[in-house]
This record gives structure tokens, C-alpha cells and sequence, in this order.
């Protein structure tokens, strides 16, 4: 049952072991072992004492009378510390034509591992059949239970009350402008807390954090090697990614996980999470073995039924992971689980979460188990989970994504406030059912303006800077001949490609944003923002810059003083719009009016309740919030049209308007701090040119 490799410093004792739970769970006198693989002959488990050894201290040969239960290979390994490095080696058939590609000889990690080290990982070898020891991942065995949360746990903070700050853990604080002391990791994130507190967002999206290879040259432009920076390619779902971290050599990955979670929730942010089921980075026929094919590829993946030695590609990514098989499901919402109940994680977004409503035959699935376990989970019940509701394979499923509280990324905002902002006509309609949240979508499926999460920008595409400086992609430093990212941005230069000096535009490209962020904070739903947007972050036209590990990417933090108005612009439209409840509804706008004859929403144009549905002319838009229970009536006012124009303001019984916000003013006039609203004694407004207004009642 045990085979020694000559000679080793340690003969640890072999026991049987448990089928459940999966993967490497340490306990006071040893190490419980567990894998799947149904197809398997052979199964061995090779143990470490350090990250970077050349050779195993010890080889355990599974005996399948002894260490197998069903489908379960197992094995208990008595006096084995955390801290301790594994891999696997599994035997079994090599058909690929039947789906299998079993090497006996290849090196793969633990799908359930807690953190793995990359100190020897060649990708290439991994590529090749063979032997691969010398140049191997290994995982590493960490005790999860020794940690002080210091009575941390998950927010729960409702959804209404939500807003997002997509960021990229690498790139927020990579730059030498950061100033921090461990630039790129979870502990430098640490360190600019205080910047996130006083934007006042209530929640960071981290993109990928799951283990991903960041060792990959992907090719060389101008002497600069480009590799997978945005880390959409998981290779390990349990472990947090060894880049960034600051020792993961000696498995420290989940306790700097921890310190920052703990830390974001010591601020009343929470912290959500960007996950790829969609996929791994096992890539097509072509790519490396280092988990899931090796341990049991006909089971994890999407295989083309007429020759199972290739893949069906819904993802555009090489493979398609069998997210509604039992066993891919299982891992799929165990790691969920795992992520909140031990890492307190508060919520999660599915990149290309179409997939995982598509069944075994790559149809999409009315009632898909994957989806409906995660929604049905009692550990996920107070979890956000938020969609990215469409797929590579054009599946898209904005408004009917299975479920009932999955919230959705409303590609349709994007496009019709892009579009509004731009300064096309006729389309005012589309517009303000957006700002409502988008009830045409959701409301007819049970859903609530809360299943739509708003967004402007998203990292996969322009920044908002760059959204009003270029009219085309520029992607050239991506080295794919500009033909890569999508070629219809909506967007608008402002007159002048690129950067420039003229006060002129760059005056207007300020306004441009402040009016994204305007309509952005004051639509009913959940919102977006995206890091570095609010300090004007240019990633000079670049709409897809995954693979730009470099000042291209990273947040500089120079921006922050450069353009510190309009940081303050940001930080004070989100406080108004924490502070006023009547802009993030829970529920949809019924008609109810309040106690000064205001109607919860009316939708006016220039004139008063005469908003121009039908006007093919139509660039403005003006809506009223009736206040209720005590709370302040709100006026808003949107011209995107290239001259100023006179709006009618609503009488208000027994209160004055007080404007809170013009986009047109220069800093710090375009917004006012709390009590410092300024008195509208007309019962008109001349609004400037591409422009909103904000009034408040008192």
C-alpha cells in the first residue's frame, strides 16, 4: 500500500482515510486525503517538505480495496503538519478519441487545494506528455481553523443600499505611485483602505483572485513581454492566487487573504468576488495538463460528442467546464460555501455565468442544477450573486437569467446611457426605463430593481476617460494588430482623439463624466463603478488590456491630486445618493403619491410632464422623486443636447427647491456638500449644454 522512494527523511504512517470532505483537511494528529476520479486505475500522492524540492520525501501508491470508495480515492497520512507540499500522479486510459487523458507521469494539484506554489511551474512542460516533477505546480496543506477574526463576518449589507467598485487587486497598487509597502497584493490593498472609505462605495468586485498563471508569455511587443494579467483562466478554485501574496512559499495564502477581508469589513466594505466556473486554464486539445484533465477529463469537461479528444469552446477561452455535471457542480458551489463560511467572503460575480445554465449537452436548461444549488444554498442564502447573464457562444439572457435573487450586469444600461450621454436622439424612453431600473427587463420574470447591477464602464473595455477622449479602439500595444476588443464603444472623443491640451475639451470630457456619474448614482438598481474612474484612469484607448501588467494598466495614483475635483465630485454623488433612499428602491415605483401631491416618479421633458417618449428629436430627460416618510423630494434634470435649454421646475407645497447638483459648474459649484444647497427662486432652470441638475426640496 505504501511505496518509499530511496531513502526518505520522514516514513510517515498510512491509513485508510475518509472519502469526505475532498481535498487535503489537516487535524491534530495528521492529514485527511481525498480526490475524485472516476475513470482512474491508479492514483499516487506525492508529499513535499518544501515548495521548490526537485524530489518527493515520500510516494503514497493508493490501493484501491483499501483507499477507494466508489469513485473517492482516499488515504490518511498520520503526523503530517500543514504547511506540508502535495501532488498527485494518476493512471488511467489515454483514448483522447473516448475522452481521456490520463498520464501516469504528470504532476497535477488538488481541484480542492487551499493555496498552491508555482516556484518550479514551466507551463510548456505541462503542455508535453511525460514526466514533469522538476517543473511542477505543488499544493500545499493549510489548517483553515487557526485564525482570529476578531468576531468578523460577512456584512450583509442589502443589496438596495449597494455600491460596487470593481478593482484589479495587482494593478491597484503596482504602481510605484502607490507607495505602499508590498505593491500588488492582498496587504497593499490593506494599505489603501482609507482611499476606498472616503470614496464611499460599500463594496469592492476584485477581479480574479482565484489562483491563475501569471508566468505565461502570451508574445513579446516592443521588448515587453505580455502574459495573463486580468486572471480570467482559474487553475485552482480554493486557493487564493500565490501573486498576490506576500510569503505563500510557506503557505500563507489564506491568512493575507483574511487580514484583508477582515480589514475591508473593519470599514463597512464588503467584498465580492469575481469567479470563472465558465472555464479553466487547461485550455483546448493543445493545452497543459496540470488538474482536471489529468485527474478526469471526460468528467470536468464539455467534450465534442464526435471526437471526445477535442473541446466545445462556449467561453471563447479553449474549454468548457461541465458545470451540471454532479461532480463539477459540487466543486463548484463547495468552493462557494468554502469562500464565505471560511474566508467570509460577502458576495460573488459569474464571469460568462450563461454556462452554467447550459446541461451536459450544451443546451441551456430550464431548471440548471449548478445555478439553483448556488441560489438555494442556506450558506449562500444572505451571499449576493451577481451574473454576467451571457456567454461566448451567444447565449445571452439579460432579464431571464435562472433564479429569482441572481442580479444581472445590465448591458442594456451600458448601452442606452452610453448612447444618451453620446448624444443621440429619440431613444429617452429606453433611457428612463434604465433609471427606473429597468422594469421592462425584470419586473415581468418576479425580479426587483435590485437584480439589475447599472454600469457605465467594466474593466473589459474603455475606461471612462477613454470613453469620452477616443472615438476608435486603440489596442496596438496588445499586439493583435487592433483586432482584438470590440469595435462599437458608443463612445465620443469630445472632438479630439486622444489626449490633448485644449481647456476646451478637456472642460467638457470633465462634465461628460461627471454626467456618466450622475445618471449612474441616481438610477434605481445597483451601482457600478470601476477603479480608477473617478481620478480619470486612461488606459490611452486600450479596450481590452488583459494582458498589460504594467503603467497601462495599474492605477496611477498621481491621478488622485491631479484630479482631485473630480474625485470630489464622485465622493459627494455617492454620499447624496446613500443619503437619500428614494434612489435605491428595493421595489419598483407604483404610482403613490405623497402628502404634497408629488407622484413616487413623473417623467417630464422640458416641459412638465411632456417627456417626448415619441420625439425622434428628443436629447433631455427630467424626472421628479416623490419624497415620502420625512424624506426629500428630488428634481432632476438631463440635457444631453449641444445648447442650453430652459426646463419647468414642479411646484412644491409648502418647500423650496435647492439645487445639489450642476454638472455644468466648475468645482466645487457642480456639487454641494450637505446644508449647503443653493436656493432656486424661479420656477424655471436654464440647463447648460450636456449637462444635469439635481434639485432637492427642503
Amino acid at each position: 500500500m505504501t511505496l518509499i522512494v530511496d531513502p526518505p527523511k520522514t516514513a510517515y504512517k498510512i491509513e485508510k482515510g475518509h472519502p469526505h470532505p475532498l481535498g487535503a483537511i489537516p487535524d491534530e494528529n495528521g492529514v485527511n486525503f481525498s480526490i475524485f476520479s472516476e475513470h482512474a486505475t491508479g492514483i499516487e500522492l506525492l508529499l513535499f517538505d518544501e515548495h521548490d524540492d526537485p524530489e518527493p520525501i515520500q510516494v503514497i501508491q493508493l490501493d484501491p480495496d483499501v483507499n477507494k470508495t466508489f469513485h473517492f480515492w482516499h488515504v490518511y497520512v498520520s503526523g503530517l503538519q500543514p504547511g506540508m507540499h502535495y501532488a498527485y500522479r494518476v493512471d488511467g486510459s489515454s483514448d483522447r478519441s473516448g475522452g481521456h487523458r490520463f498520464d501516469k507521469n504528470k504532476l497535477l494539484i488538488d481541484p480542492y487545494a487551499k493555496g498552491n506554489n508555482k516556484t518550479l511551474w514551466q507551463r510548456m512542460n505541462a503542455c508535453l506528455p511525460g514526466d514533469n516533477l522538476t517543473t511542477s505546480m505543488r499544493s500545499v496543506v493549510i489548517d483553515t481553523s487557526e485564525y482570529d477574526w476578531e468576531g468578523d463576518r460577512p456584512l450583509n449589507r442589502p443589496m438596495s443600499e449597494t455600491i460596487i467598485y470593481e478593482m484589479h487587486i495587482g494593478g491597484f497598487t503596482k504602481s510605484p505611485t502607490s507607495s505602499v509597502k508590498h505593491p500588488g497584493t492582498f496587504a497593499g490593498a490593506i494599505e489603501k483602505i482609507p482611499y476606498l472609505k472616503e470614496l464611499g462605495v460599500t463594496a469592492v468586485e476584485l477581479m480574479p483572485v482565484f489562483e491563475f498563471d501569471d508566468t505565461e508569455i502570451l508574445r513579446d511587443v516592443d521588448g515587453k513581454p505580455l502574459k495573463n494579467y486580468w486572471g480570467y483562466s482559474t487553475m485552482s478554485y480554493f486557493a487564493p492566487h500565490t501573486g498576490y501574496c506576500v510569503n505563500p512559499q510557506i503557505g500563507n495564502h489564506v491568512r493575507e487573504f483574511r487580514d484583508m477581508v477582515k480589514a475591508l469589513h473593519q470599514a463597512g466594505i464588503e467584498v465580492i468576488l469575481d469567479v470563472v466556473f465558465n472555464h479553466t486554464d487547461e485550455g483546448n486539445h493543445q493545452g497543459p495538463v496540470f488538474c482536471f484533465k489529468g485527474i478526469d477529463n471526460s468528467i470536468y469537461y464539455y467534450l465534442v460528442a464526435g471526437d471526445k479528444q477535442y473541446y466545445y469552446d462556449y467561453t471563447g477561452c479553449g474549454n468548457t467546464f461541465n458545470c451540471n455535471h454532479p461532480i463539477p457542480e459540487k466543486l463548484i458551489v463547495e468552493s462557494l460555501e468554502y469562500w464565505v463560511k471560511e474566508l467570509h467572503i460577502d458576495g460573488f460575480r459569474f464571469d460568462e455565468g450563461s454556462v452554467l445554465s447550459r446541461g451536459q449537452d450544451g443546451v441551456p436548461l430550464q431548471y440548471p442544477p449548478a445555478i439553483w444549488n448556488i441560489e438555494l444554498s442556506e450558506t449562500l442564502a444572505d451571499t449576493k450573486i451577481i451574473a454576467e447573464a451571457w456567454d461566448a457562444a451567444g447565449l445571452y439572457q439579460i432579464g431571464y437569467f435562472p433564479g429569482y435573487r441572481w442580479a444581472e450586469w445590465n448591458g442594456r444600461y451600458r448601452d442606452d446611457i452610453r448612447r444618451f450621454v453620446k448624444g443621440e436622439s429619440g431613444i429617452v424612453g429606453a433611457v428612463a426605463a434604465r433609471i427606473a431600473g429597468s422594469a421592462d427587463l425584470y419586473q415581468n420574470h418576479g425580479h426587483l430593481p435590485i437584480n439589475s447591477v447599472n454600469f457605465i464602464t467594466a474593466h473589459d473595455g474603455f475606461t471612462l476617460n477613454d470613453l469620452v477622449s477616443y472615438n476608435q479602439k486603440h489596442n496596438e500595444a496588445n499586439g493583435e494588430g487592433n483586432r482584438d476588443g470590440i469595435d462599437e464603444n458608443l463612445s465620443w472623443n469630445c472632438g479630439v482623439e486622444g489626449e490633448t491640451s485644449d481647456r476646451w475639451v478637456e472642460d467638457l470630457r470633465d462634465r461628460q463624466i461627471k454626467n456618466f456619474a450622475a445618471i449612474l448614482l441616481l438610477s434605481q438598481g445597483v451601482p457600478m463603478i470601476v477603479m480608477g474612474d473617478e481620478v480619470r484612469r486612461t488606459q490611452k484607448g486600450n479596450n481590452n488590456a488583459y494582458c498589460q501588467d504594467n503603467e497601462l494598466g495599474w492605477f496611477d495614483w498621481n491621478l488622485v491630486e491631479k484630479n482631485s475635483k473630480l474625485f470630489r465630485f464622485w465622493k459627494l454623488t455617492i454620499d447624496f445618493r446613500l443619503r437619500h433612499s428614494n434612489l435605491h428602491r428595493s421595489r419598483y415605483f407604483t404610482g403613490s403619491v405623497n402628502q404634497r401631491g408629488l407622484a413616487d416618479i413623473s417623467w417630464h421633458g422640458c416641459q412638465l410632464y411632456s417627456p417626448g417618449w415619441n420625439d425622434p428629436n428628443a436629447r433631455v430627460l427630467a424626472f421628479t422623486l416623490g419624497g415620502f416618510n420625512e424624506e426629500a423630494d428630488i428634481h432632476v434634470m438631463l440635457n444631453m443636447y449641444w445648447e442650453e435649454l430652459e426646463f419647468e421646475i414642479p411646484a412644491v407645497a409648502g418647500k423650496q427647491w435647492y439645487r445639489a447638483i450642476d454638472t455644468a459648474q466648475n468645482s466645487p459649484l457642480d456639487i454641494a456638500e450637505p446644508g449647503k444647497e443653493t436656493l432656486v427662486t424661479s420656477n424655471t432652470y436654464f440647463v447648460q449644454s450636456r449637462s444635469v441638475v439635481v434639485l432637492i426640496s427642503q
